[in-house]
């Protein structure tokens, strides 16, 4: 009943109360955001949720456009601002997700919404993690984030999908609280700005050719040209 049910209801509430309670700091960032980033505050980007259905995730921007006499954008350590290490140092930037819990494309606690030229690369039985809703924060958040491997973390989440409970959630968001705003411990890979990702790990794990890599790549493109 919780899973399939109250989980919902609750993930509604929680995301209203949370927006409103947070409004002044929502509105202060919003402003900050766009001062600092020279524009729109908000970063969105298509991610795969329950049933791997793309959605558009919203967060607060933490690196700016810049780009080289190409046209190319610079690498991620030089455009990600103070401003915006602070951000993510802190989980700030996640906050807006709170609206893509409201309108229901995520959950407070459920597996973390990969990118898309993420999911191409799991397994049939990985891809399993995509059949519940995504979440703000996840069993995976609370055992290491970003500081351990691709399959560590899709291990946590699949245990995740086979056992949802109302007790279980609520452990994971104590616990996501108490490392995100106190310890501020797991946010990025050591020595990283952002995480890799996992067809770049796979490939330079030598899991998977170069060609199973482009072909990947190809296939992510083509299905968000496709929503």
């Amino acid at each position: 009943m919780y899973k399939n049910f109250f989980k919902r209801i609750i993930d509604f509430f929680c995301a209203l109360a949370a927006i409103l309670c947070l409004s002044p700091i929502l509105l202060v960032l919003t402003v900050l955001g766009a001062i600092k980033m020279g524009g729109n505050p908000f970063f969105t980007q298509p991610r795969p949720g329950k049933n791997e259905r793309i959605f558009r995730l919203v967060k607060f921007r933490t690196m700016t456009n810049a780009r080289d006499a190409q046209g190319n954008l610079l690498p991620d350590d030089v455009r990600l601002t103070k401003y915006g290490k602070f951000l993510r140092s802190t989980s700030l930037d996640e906050l807006p997700e709170l609206f893509n819990i409201l309108k229901g494309d995520m959950a407070v606690i459920g597996p973390r919404p990969q990118l898309v030229r993420d999911m191409v690369f799991m397994t049939p039985r990985q891809r399993k993690r995509h059949t519940v809703r995504q979440g703000l924060s996840g069993l995976a958040q609370i055992n290491g984030r970003n500081a351990i491997s691709w399959e560590e973390k899709i291990n946590y989440d699949l245990q995740y999908v086979e056992r949802i409970t109302f007790l279980g959630d609520l452990k994971i968001i104590l616990t996501t609280l108490n490392k995100a705003f106190i310890k501020r411990a797991d946010i990025t890979e050591e020595n990283c700005d952002t995480a890799t990702d996992l067809g770049d790990y796979l490939l330079a794990a030598g899991k998977i050719s170069q060609m199973e890599y482009d072909e990947g790549q190809k296939l992510a493109k083509k299905l968000i040209e496709g929503q």
